[in-house]
């Protein structure tokens, strides 16, 4: 009973919650600005942790946070230039980022009860139960062809496939640290994706700043393995 109510808060936390706070941050923001705060989730969840497990945070480690943020301040900052920038849409990209350090704090205790596959499954599984309750409670209009596929498109490429694929390359991989360090590549794939289907012209603010975050991120990682590896 413990596991399905951890996948039923799984299922309330991504795909419901996660994408409805990260679409609206997405209408206030520029996709340029948002992607990259959303992406300081591996921050926010190495806090969580420390938190959790109480187990307190290295002076180096606050360092590496703080690289981060001042990624996301250029970032923002360097987006406002021309049309201002708006302080929800900077509120409901760390919402989004926070709600997916949740979603992977629960995720971790499921790991030793079931696959990646059934994980994945069953978190949609009751995330269609909560969005089919919400539809009937404020029923939907005509749904247009382009809102369909865009669902199709995150049901599939944002969770379904990446998901499925991760797992499998970390248990077939004889070298995981390289998979993981290769997942750093996507925020700077995402911007060549919205300069040419969104049609953002990219500023070099923003290239700066997510440099800043990702090298934040690795320098924490870095940090808290080897801070784990002198206690043990």
């Amino acid at each position: 009973a413990k596991m399905w109510l951890k996948f039923a808060l799984l299922g309330l936390i991504a795909p419901v919650s996660y994408y409805f706070v990260l679409f609206e941050a997405y209408d206030h923001l520029p996709a340029q600005i948002a992607q990259p705060i959303n992406y300081t989730w591996p921050i926010i969840l190495s806090v969580l942790i420390a938190v959790i497990d109480r187990r307190p945070v290295s002076v180096s480690g606050y360092a590496a946070m703080a690289v981060s943020l001042a990624g996301v301040a250029l970032i923002s900052l360097g987006g406002g230039v021309d049309g201002g920038i708006s302080l929800a849409g900077i509120a409901l990209a760390f919402a989004s980022a926070l709600l997916w350090a949740l979603y992977w704090i629960v995720n971790d205790s499921l790991k030793s009860s079931v696959s990646e596959t059934t994980s994945l499954f069953l978190t949609f599984f009751f995330g269609t139960i909560y969005l089919a309750a919400m539809s009937l409670l404020r029923p939907l209009g005509p749904i247009a062809s382009d809102g369909l596929l865009a669902g199709c498109y995150i049901g599939i490429f944002e969770m379904g496939l990446p998901f499925i694929c991760f797992g499998i390359a970390l248990r077939t991989t004889d070298n995981p640290a390289l998979v993981n360090q290769l997942c750093y590549l996507a925020p700077f794939l995402s911007l060549f994706f919205v300069a040419l289907f969104v049609g953002e012209t990219i500023m070099p603010s923003t290239y700066i700043g997510l440099i800043l975050i990702v090298g934040g991120i690795i320098c924490n990682r870095y940090l808290t393995a080897r801070n784990r590896l002198q206690h043990t």
